[in-house]
């Protein structure tokens, strides 16, 4: 069948002509999208400072591309490492109409506001930033402006992609990647002129159990901040260091200064009871006393105006044991003048290191405050913890040595090899290190700490409420306590120091509406030792080790002065040791 050719032929032509159009104009858009992808990669290789000398150190300090090591965790996992971004900078004096560019930048970009524009492109005669770490539509955006005088740069951006899980030892860096905080900061050079990266001591699968148990206990006792620490005792790694509140390194300039403080470091406490550790290895390697002797604990201590007495007395004499298992402040007082008082105490604190800022890979090191002059009372006090000021790491440290080997640790944040090479200082003997390893077992099975007790470990610990000085200095507050545990596990054989602290924990429903670290922070410890132990490949207790500590634990009837009820006593043998 067959057609007016006229018309069928003018049919075709005008089909040809519309595909030709098509054809036409996708050429053109491809041409476009050819010469913008051109003048993309062409601005964004373009890291040279602004063209003309003029336009100072700031330009080209914007085009240089600083590299920083990565950040690893003890077991290669990835903590700090770099990202490029794309950041806009302008010359002033190519802009047509800097004030017309200022608004229209301001219209397209986030967080950019056209009056400040306007002032930096006023103050920069040839360099002025626009915006930094411009996300993929603010550059589509700017591209479509088309305005000379704008240029695109690559930067580098800190990510840290465990986000607020190590925030305080990591800390974070600045606009033009220096270290501002944590190891980024104290770590700064080695971060910026060695590439490899730096390998730290922390294990973060244990971070992550130790954060979440404490941001849970902080939450349930409402407390205002708290810190926990884990510590190989051996090496003085620390592979978990938490201090709450806590804040996201990736935006840190959000994070409120009580959020940056580094409690575990930083911060100088009066940590109450668990002195009374100290003051038993002193009062042990002294010579002067023996876990067989007994002090008279049946009424408060006077000296000077000053009375010193005990929160739940006895009220009768006490052995060595009962005195720190039930944690007797006037027991330990005489435990510490038997052994010389004053100059002994302020001597072992020094080889202790307590008396000095910790070296350690940080710059948030908190100074401890120590007394001016050590008279009977200050030695008294600080024998249970009242009157001196450490770091919570300052105490786990002194720990991990007395409770070892009986030699000095010293912590760190990066991963070692082994033990220490250098030598360390000796703090106590064998002895002395098996007694209180005893003591602080009987803490957690008959004394303050029973709630740390487990059944696949054999703790050993001191529980420690101590009251928070007054505004000021002067006094004490009466209504605010450090709540504190420290744990050392497995104790027959000792691996890991883990210490908890809460700063002004409230006392709920569940504690009977106490607030002691006996009811808030021992039962803190128990659950990360329970939960990390199987992580760092720590065998349950032997049975037979349990039977070696209750072999040297003999129950003895006694009266309470206070009560006028029989209770039970304890007393130590030495059967098996």
């Amino acid at each position: 069948m067959t057609g007016d050719p006229d018309g069928g032929g003018r049919a075709l032509t005008a089909v040809e002509g519309g595909r030709l159009r098509v054809r036409l104009l996708a050429a053109i858009f491809a041409l476009a999208f050819l010469s913008v992808g051109i003048r993309l990669v062409d601005m964004v290789s373009d890291a040279t400072p602004v063209r003309s000398a003029a336009s100072g150190d700031e330009a080209a300090r914007a085009a240089r591309v600083p590299a920083r090591a990565e950040i690893r965790d003890r077991n290669g996992i990835l903590l700090a490492t770099n990202v490029q971004v794309l950041s806009l900078t302008a010359d002033p004096s190519e802009l047509p109409d800097p004030d017309a560019a200022a608004e229209l930048l301001a219209a397209r970009l986030a967080g950019v506001e056209a009056a400040e524009l306007k002032r930096r492109f006023t103050v920069g005669r040839r360099f002025a930033w626009v915006k930094r770490e411009l996300t993929p539509a603010e550059q589509r955006a700017v591209l479509e402006l088309g305005l000379p005088g704008l240029d695109f740069r690559i930067s580098q951006r800190r990510l840290y992609p465990q986000r607020r899980l190590a925030s305080h030892v990591l800390g974070f860096t600045g606009v033009d990647n220096q270290g501002l905080a944590g190891i980024e900061l104290a770590m700064d050079r080695r971060l910026r002129e060695t590439p490899e990266p730096l390998v730290t001591s922390l294990d973060i699968r244990v971070q992550e159990v130790v954060r979440e148990t404490l941001l849970r206990a902080y939450r349930r006792f409402r407390a205002i901040g708290a810190c926990a620490i884990v510590l190989d005792a051996r090496s003085g790694e620390l592979l978990s260091l938490v201090s709450l509140p806590d804040f996201d390194p990736n935006a840190y300039e959000r994070a409120r200064p009580a959020e940056r403080e580094n409690r575990c470091t930083g911060g100088v406490y009066e940590l109450g009871s668990l002195f009374k550790v100290i003051t038993a290895a002193m009062a042990l390697e002294s010579g002067e006393v023996g876990l067989h002797d007994r002090f008279n604990a049946s009424e408060p201590i006077r000296i000077g105006r000053n009375r010193i007495g005990d929160d739940h007395a006895k009220a009768r004499w006490l052995t060595v044991p009962e005195i720190f298992a039930f944690s007797s402040n006037v027991g330990t007082v005489q435990m510490a003048f038997a052994a010389g008082g004053a100059a002994s105490q302020q001597a072992f604190l020094e080889r202790l290191g307590m008396t000095r800022p910790l070296e350690i890979e940080l710059v948030q090191r908190g100074r401890p405050l120590v007394p001016r002059r050590w008279i009977d009372i200050v030695s008294a006090t600080v024998s249970f913890g009242h009157g001196i000021a450490v770091t919570p790491l300052h105490f786990a440290a002194a720990v991990a040595g007395l409770s070892t080997d009986g030699r000095r640790v010293a912590p760190t944040l990066l991963r070692r090899d082994g033990p220490p090479k250098e030598p360390r200082v000796r703090l106590v003997s064998e002895r002395t290190v098996r007694d209180l390893r005893w003591l602080m077992w009987l803490v957690v099975e008959k004394g303050t700490g029973t709630k740390a007790r487990l059944p696949a470990y054999l703790i050993g610990g001191k529980t420690g409420t101590a009251d928070k000085p007054g505004k000021g200095r002067r006094g004490y507050d009466g209504e605010a306590v450090i709540a504190s545990f420290v744990g050392v596990f497995p104790i027959e054989d000792p691996r890991y120091v883990v210490l908890v602290t809460l700063d002004d924990p409230e006392g709920d429903e569940g504690t009977f509406g106490f607030r002691y670290g006996g009811w808030t922070a021992a039962p803190v410890v128990a659950t990360i030792v329970d939960r990390i132990g199987p992580l760092l490949g720590v065998a349950p207790s032997d049975p037979g080790a349990r039977q070696r500590f209750f072999a040297r634990l003999k129950i003895v009837p006694a009266m309470n002065g206070r009560t006028g009820e029989m209770e039970e006593g304890l007393a130590a043998l030495d059967a098996g040791w």
